[in-house]
């Protein structure tokens, strides 16, 4: 029988294989839609950058076996999160991917998000929120892991098949967030700087602001302490946990 994961502040899981179903979105009664509705007009009036497209929620996340995760996802928009800003309401977890990008010296990459995101000056690692699949794809492993190569190709400049990434740890974590963490081959940090200078450059030639602004490499979670701003509440336990393994 399936075991459902009780909630935590941060929770880190080993993986070994990743079971995926698609189930059907909640309904919400007419009040909590209209009050979803509310504060998502308030928030896009103070950000007018937010973007109201599809994406996917986890509607749960079980354990099947010692190494062995479920999770069922479902089709909302990013406006279904404004629900965890009306009382009374539950909004689903978000689900993302993000990638740990190491150094051949075994150092991890953190990332800061710039101002223009929904998250300004946050240090996480690189990584997105899970996108539907269209048409006739799937969101299977290797899907997931290609929405995780597509994330470290626009943030980073760094193209990475989807089958070289591995995942490595599924979190759980803030708002019971979900969290796909993969783990990239390594690289030199000199190649790395690069790939990012050579991103950034680019968005801005084309009049866009990058999703990230800076980068970091650390060789154990004391590293991050440096790093002004507030952190992904996951970062600190897979550096820890990385760093420690290497």
């Amino acid at each position: 029988m399936a075991e459902t994961l009780p909630p935590a502040g941060v929770d880190l899981f080993d993986v070994e294989w990743l079971q995926v179903t698609e189930a059907r979105e909640p309904s919400l009664s007419p009040s909590d839609e209209a009050a979803r509705d509310r504060v998502w007009a308030r928030a896009v009036q103070v950000n007018p950058a937010l973007f109201d497209g599809p994406v996917v929620a986890c509607s749960a996340l079980e354990r099947t076996g010692p190494r062995t995760l479920h999770l069922s996802w479902v089709r909302v928009t990013y406006r279904h999160y404004a629900l965890r800003r009306v009382p009374g309401a539950t909004a689903l977890p978000s689900l993302f991917v993000n990638v740990i990008q190491p150094t051949e010296d075994d150092c991890v990459l953190a990332a800061r998000m710039s101002p223009s995101t929904a998250a300004p000056g946050r240090w996480q690692l690189p990584g997105g929120s899970v996108e539907p699949p269209q048409g006739g794809d799937k969101l299977d492993e290797l899907g997931l892991a290609g929405q995780a190569a597509r994330e470290l190709a626009e943030e980073l400049g760094i193209d990475a098949a989807a089958e070289t990434l591995w995942l490595w740890a599924v979190t759980r974590g803030e708002n019971r967030s979900v969290g796909l963490t993969y783990l990239a081959p390594p690289l030199s940090e000199a190649v790395v700087r690069a790939a990012f200078a050579a991103a950034v450059a680019a968005e801005r030639a084309e009049g866009r602001d990058p999703e990230l602004d800076a980068i970091a490499f650390v060789g154990s979670p004391d590293e991050l302490a440096p790093l002004e701003g507030p952190h992904a509440d996951y970062l600190e336990p897979i550096v820890r946990r990385y760093t420690a393994a290497s």
